[in-house]
């Protein structure tokens, strides 16, 4: 078997982790790129997604690099065409020619033991316990890389030269990837955090802090959002975000407490989950508004659950500024920047006129 996965952020670092310590054959296609997004769009049904297009473009590299089996995540919830995706992505490359199987372990805990399942049974059945024990190791390095990620939303507002918190993280990640035990992951975890707070810092700077919602993919993959947590680092923003993938990956085997208590806090305004990460875009407003400065709210063209939670935002009555992005093939990256910068403009000019409030009053 010759296992073909897809790119998403640090996932497949981790997924890479979890099979080569099971010693299952992989293939990993190169990283996303204008490339990836333009052979899955030439395939893709008009109305589709980006995570739909790049993940198709992923699948093509994957079948021509020699991957004979593919996994793809589904949603069983109706409102998100998500449901659809792997069956649809199935007959396309079917129709293009290729000969594969496709997994289909869905999202519930029952879905995450069905794939267990079928990599053991793939991994000339390894124990349980050695299976569970590489399952948590690549898991172990997705949360290591997720807390320095909170770090790196932290420094990159007051780093004193610019690309000096990309360029070390970047150096974490490869890092990473290569520690073979426990212990050498837990030391660079570490090492890293400490070398990243240690950086020279500007002492002018006075970063805003701006919460990042929306959908999971567009959320943690930085080319689909066309580095938006990068530009708003440069631009003395601190991000602030609360969906990593290490949760992403937990629902039905651990407690996902945020989710829950953003749902508690969504429900004067909505009632029950629209699919995706719609209910919790909701809810992080409603929780959040004293804590952040202002809101980025990312979606993908056409993504019904985020598209309900853009309609909802405004009447959140916990009041703050929320810019909306749509993401798709045709999104321009300067752009965004343009109204990236008009935004936080926006933010200061605010924060501005609260101090000066607060001083008349005085």
């Amino acid at each position: 078997m010759r296992l073909g996965i897809f790119h998403m952020g640090n996932v497949s670092l981790a997924a890479r982790t979890f099979l080569r310590e099971l010693k299952v054959e992989i293939v990993i296609p190169p990283p996303n790129s204008g490339t990836t997004l333009s052979l899955g769009t030439r395939y893709s049904p008009e109305t589709a997604c980006l995570p739909y297009k790049l993940i198709l473009g992923n699948f093509l590299q994957d079948l021509e690099m020699g991957a004979d089996t593919l996994i793809m995540v589904t949603s069983t919830n109706v409102a998100c065409r998500m449901g659809f995706y792997a069956r649809s992505m199935k007959g396309t490359l079917e129709d293009l020619g290729y000969k594969f199987e496709m997994i289909v372990p869905g999202d519930s805990e029952r879905g995450l033991v069905n794939l267990l399942r079928f990599i053991k049974r793939r991994a000339n059945n390894v124990s349980w316990l050695k299976l569970v024990s590489a399952f948590r190791f690549g898991l172990a390095k997705l949360s290591a890389l997720d807390h320095l990620e909170q770090v790196v939303h932290r420094m990159r507002a007051v780093e004193k030269t610019k690309g000096t918190v990309n360029r070390l993280f970047q150096e974490a990640q490869e890092a990473i990837d290569q520690a073979g035990t426990w212990a050498s992951l837990k030391e660079l975890e570490k090492e890293y955090a400490d070398r990243l707070t240690a950086l020279p810092q500007d002492p002018q700077a006075q970063p805003l802090r701006v919460g990042v919602v929306g959908e999971t993919f567009v959320l943690m993959d930085p080319f689909a959002s066309r580095d938006l947590e990068s530009e708003l680092g440069k631009l003395g923003v601190e991000v602030r975000r609360r969906n990593f993938a290490s949760r992403w990956l937990r629902p039905g085997v651990v407690s996902s407490g945020w989710k829950e208590e953003a749902h508690r806090a969504a429900l004067p305004y909505l009632k029950r989950t629209v699919g995706g990460e719609g209910w919790e875009s909701v809810g992080e407003k409603v929780l959040c508004s004293q804590d952040y400065d202002g809101m980025v709210h990312l979606l993908p063209f056409t993504c019904m659950p985020e598209i309900i939670a853009q309609n909802i935002l405004p009447s959140v009555k916990e009041d703050i500024p929320v810019l909306t992005l749509i993401c798709d093939e045709q999104t321009g990256k300067q752009g965004m920047l343009t109204r990236l910068e008009a935004f936080v403009d926006l933010l200061n000019r605010r924060r501005q006129r609260k101090k000066d409030e607060s001083l008349s009053r005085c």
